[in-house]
């Protein structure tokens, strides 16, 4: 194939900032953050175990490419081109046919693994196929499944932990989730995901579902100590509304909570959250100091939709934040 860097180089501004997480919440963040650099990663967790990508993981043995198709959907630009290309690789198909069910982005994606034999490069090729603002990696090249451990799925048993196994089980569990581990366990990180990690002026954390997108990154070898040992600008965007099934009653701070007490050594600097949506503030505050952060309260959320965030609001934020907290002190506000 024809080298990448045939394209020749593009400039690159803003702010060096990482997203991890996966689904839509991640999607939303980069959405926003591209408004305000180019200098973009998203680090994409790779354990669906369900729909499309579920079943190109199990015909073909690759990485499920779901989240992965909507972090490069999301990086697409507002121009003509960009919106086709987000819309288009967002496609499914209907049908009860072999094709039905399947996201066109899904199969652009494996399609350009077998041809480049290579998980990063195929990528690569995605994005400079849809003119994409920013890169997306995965946070291991290994297929892994999410296996928790979930107390009261049995209300004649409440004090019995149960395990289940995969993505899909977990996120729709009615059970509470009192721990997790990805199988295989302690996989190998991507090389570059890492590369990007210990670059990064700042990382960004969530939004998203919690137990399924979210905290099985930091079960990947490597990725805790990676953001340990680097000096950017930690921000936890936190989620407005609980998740039916994995997170159902959660408040703003059962979220940090859990964090502080599954990965007691993962800090953050800022926790962003969304006032209309915070029950305790001063509870808040005192979950956050646990983790070694500060609450920055900014309304980011959507007036139709009380789960969704809004792209222009949170990238406002986003630019407050890092215009305090890195070099890039002139980063456009967001209007």
């Amino acid at each position: 194939m024809i080298p990448l860097d045939s394209r020749g180089p593009r400039p690159a501004t803003g702010p060096v900032v990482v997203g991890l997480g996966g689904g839509h919440g991640l999607a939303v963040s980069l959405r926003a953050l591209r408004r305000i650099t180019d200098q973009l990663t998203a680090i994409v967790g790779v354990a669906d175990d369900g729909g499309s990508s579920g079943r190109l993981r199990r015909e073909f043995g690759v990485l499920p490419p779901g989240d992965l198709r909507m972090a490069l959907a999301a990086l697409c630009g507002d121009d003509g081109w960009g919106r086709t290309w987000s819309r288009v690789v967002q496609h499914r198909f209907g049908g009860d046919g072999e094709v039905g069910g399947h996201s066109l982005g899904n199969l652009i994606i494996t399609a350009l693994w077998e041809e480049t034999g290579d998980v990063v490069e195929g990528l690569n090729w995605v994005g400079a196929l849809l003119g994409a603002n920013g890169r997306v990696l995965p946070v291991t090249e290994m297929p892994v499944d999410i296996v928790a451990h979930v107390a009261g799925l049995d209300l004649n048993r409440p004090g019995e932990v149960d395990t289940i196994f995969g993505q899909v089980a977990v996120a729709t569990t009615q059970g509470r989730v009192v721990d997790l581990q990805l199988e295989p366990p302690h996989p190998a990180a991507c090389p570059q995901a890492l590369e990007a990690i210990g670059a990064a002026d700042a990382i960004v954390i969530g939004p998203g579902s919690w137990f399924t997108s979210v905290l099985p990154h930091f079960l990947v070898s490597g990725v805790v100590e990676a953001i340990a040992q680097s000096s950017a600008e930690r921000i936890l965007v936190l989620n407005r509304t609980a998740q039916a099934g994995e997170t159902s009653g959660y408040r703003s701070e059962t979220y940090l909570e859990v964090l502080h007490r599954l990965f007691p050594e993962v800090r953050v600097d800022t926790v962003l959250a969304d006032p209309s949506t915070v029950v305790d503030p001063d509870a808040l505050v005192r979950s956050a100091a646990r983790v070694g952060a500060v609450v920055e309260f900014r309304a980011i959320g959507r007036d139709d939709d009380p789960a969704r965030h809004d792209p222009d609001l949170l990238a406002s934020a986003f630019g407050s934040v890092l215009r305090r907290t890195t070099r890039h002190d002139r980063i456009t506000p967001w209007q």
